[in-house]
Order: C-alpha cells, then sequence, then structure tokens
C-alpha cells in the first residue's frame, strides 16, 4: 500500500509542476524563492510519504507543506539585509505566472493568510473543504477570510478607480 501511494505522489508531483510552480511564485514573487519553495516542499513530501494515511489526501497534504515552504521562504527574506548591489538588480517578473495586474497588486494588500485563501480559491480552484485542511483552519473560518477577503478587494478595486478617473 505505501508504494502504491509513494508512485501515486510521484505522479501527481510530476503532474502538477506549473501549479506548485505558480502558486509558490505568487506567495515568494520571486523566481529563486519560488523554485526553492517547490524544490523543498518536493523533497519534504517524498521524505515523509509514509504519513499519507490516504491517496486522497495527497492534493491537500503537499499544498500544505508547499504554502508552508513559502512562508518560511517569505520569513527568512525578511531577516536578509540588503546592499547596494541588491538594490540595484533589476526585479524579476514572471508574466506566465502573473495573476492579473492591478488584482494581484490590491491582493498583496490583505493579510497573508487571506491572501493565500483567495489565491487557492480562485486561482487553483480549490474547495472551501481542501482550503480548510491545507491551512489547518476551521471550515467556518476560511469562509469568513474569503468572503471577508473578496469583499475587501473590491472595495479597494472600487477605490483604485475613483482615484483614475
Amino acid at each position: 500500500m505505501k508504494q502504491i501511494l509513494y508512485e501515486r505522489l510521484i505522479q501527481y508531483i510530476l503532474d502538477n509542476q506549473d501549479r506548485f510552480y505558480r502558486i509558490a511564485y505568487s506567495y515568494t514573487r520571486h523566481q529563486e524563492d519560488a523554485l526553492d519553495a517547490v524544490q523543498s516542499a518536493v523533497c519534504k513530501a517524498l521524505e515523509a510519504h509514509g504519513s499519507i494515511k490516504n491517496a486522497d489526501a495527497i492534493k491537500t497534504w503537499f499544498y500544505r507543506i508547499l504554502i508552508n515552504e513559502c512562508l518560511k521562504a517569505l520569513k527568512s527574506r525578511k531577516r536578509i539585509v540588503l546592499t547596494a548591489d541588491a538594490v540595484e538588480q533589476e526585479e524579476y517578473s514572471e508574466e506566465r505566472f502573473e495573476q492579473g495586474g492591478d488584482i494581484a497588486r490590491e491582493l498583496e494588500k490583505l493579510e497573508t493568510d487571506v491572501q493565500g485563501i483567495i489565491k487557492l480559491r480562485v486561482f487553483e480552484e480549490m474547495s472551501l473543504k481542501e482550503i480548510s485542511a491545507i491551512t489547518g483552519l476551521n471550515l467556518n473560518t476560511v469562509k469568513t477570510k474569503l468572503y471577508r477577503g473578496l469583499k475587501q478587494l473590491k472595495e479597494n478595486m472600487q477605490e483604485a478607480d475613483v482615484w483614475v478617473d
């Protein structure tokens, strides 16, 4: 049984590489950090494959690992002191994985956990139950944060339009 789960995990990872990179990039906004987060998540998942209880949980289990790796990358980046060389570097942009310009900018203004919930729901098309399992939050908490975040996002977008006029 463990061998079958291991093979399904490998197949799942191979089939969804672009999705993993896209979600990691949406969190980190840096190519290297996103690639590192995906690589770390894959390694951790393969090392801990024995903890998977059933094949239906692979998706939520892996996304939880991936998101934790993304958050770890963000924390470690905050501890890095920028030098003059680092400040002068041109910012890298991954257009293929960018999500909607203005919406992405307004989304970045929301709380990190709310951003994550919206990204999983809208961009990854996950169910609220899956998001609850990934984030470790109660289903009702996920619903509240999602709808509050979408409302705030809508208000921010409307305010931005008012300033443009």
